[in-house]
């Protein structure tokens, strides 16, 4: 969810003002996933890397996501969502870390949509913490399958992504699900994440339709 600061800045305004519209945009994107056909989505808030951003703004967005929790747990819940996290949470505030628990708890018993959302992610600490994990149990590293190295990721209950898209005009992957999206197909769009719509959505899928995946296989 790339663009937010360059946003607010494009307009004269803090850049946490761009990241509080990315947070409403948010809440309209998973909205209209159902009604697209989507049941997963990962969204990526906050890197390993994005400690380095001023202290300023590092302890703005950990306020942002302690508002958009609270605020949205209900309407999420009634909506039918399931809410998990994924990233290396120990470095987080308490009180956020305890908001993520609680909300994860009260919509575990839902399927309508399955959000993720990435704190504190970064694709390669992910990996070195689940080899690190399997070292621990004695495991014979040597001897690691492809099954037992997804089985210790973060991402353990959820499926490969099928879809990364990137906004705001980069074309990198800033170390997101770097194991998972091994055979996902990949957009790239100029458009700020404050300005990314529902119908813009609904066009990437529409294109992402149309394409022919061969996992490496001859079609």
């Amino acid at each position: 969810m790339d663009g937010n600061g360059r946003w607010a800045s494009q307009r004269g305004w803090p850049r946490l003002v761009g990241h509080r519209r990315g947070a409403e945009r948010v809440r309209q994107i998973v909205r209209a996933c159902p009604d697209l056909g989507v049941r997963w989505l990962t969204v990526y808030a906050f890197s390993t890397e994005n400690w380095k951003r001023s202290t300023e703004e590092v302890l703005g967005l950990m306020s942002i996501f302690s508002r958009y929790i609270q605020r949205e747990a209900g309407r999420l819940s009634e909506e039918g969502v399931r809410v998990r996290f994924i990233g290396e949470r120990s470095r987080l505030d308490q009180k956020l870390q305890r908001l993520m628990a609680g909300i994860e708890a009260s919509t575990a018993g839902n399927d309508r949509l399955n959000l993720t959302v990435a704190i504190n992610y970064g694709g390669r600490d992910e990996i070195l913490r689940a080899v690190r994990a399997l070292a621990a149990q004695g495991g014979d590293l040597a001897a690691l399958s492809d099954g037992e190295m997804a089985a210790a990721l973060d991402t353990h209950a959820l499926p490969d992504p099928d879809l990364v898209i990137r906004t705001s005009g980069e074309t990198r992957v800033s170390n997101f699900l770097l194991w998972q999206a091994a055979y996902a197909e990949y957009e790239f769009t100029p458009t700020l994440w404050p300005d990314f719509t529902p119908e813009e959505l609904a066009r990437i899928l529409d294109r992402f339709a149309g394409r022919e995946r061969r996992f490496g296989a001859v079609i």
